[in-house]
């Protein structure tokens, strides 16, 4: 099994975006980042940091994007509602679904 950095990060991303488990993995990481034991010892110049800046930035990013579908979700909903309310009830809507193509 090849081992690489995509492969880690495709991992946690999967795990941080599952429900069940991503406050389990919120907490893992900050006790990983706060605690002494680590793959790469901090006391070592440079490459003791690697680790723990690697972690931070997938969590601060995966957080972000989560909060950041979270307020998408919200307002899309708000709005759903307000142009709901806001047509002709004895009118119909109807959605039409289109597959465009680029022709060149």
């Amino acid at each position: 099994m090849k081992f690489s950095i995509q492969s880690v990060y495709n991992w946690y991303r999967n795990l941080i975006r599952n429900p069940k488990y991503r406050w389990w993995v919120i907490l893992g990481t900050l006790l990983y980042f706060v605690l002494p034991l680590d793959i790469a010892p901090d006391f070592l110049p440079i490459v003791g940091e690697i680790d723990d800046v690697f972690l931070l930035t997938l969590l601060v990013t995966e957080l972000s994007g989560l909060v950041i579908e979270g307020f998408k979700a919200r307002k899309g909903k708000g709005n759903a509602k307000t142009a709901d309310a806001s047509q002709d009830p004895s009118s119909s809507s109807t959605t039409i679904d289109v597959d465009a193509v680029s022709v060149k």
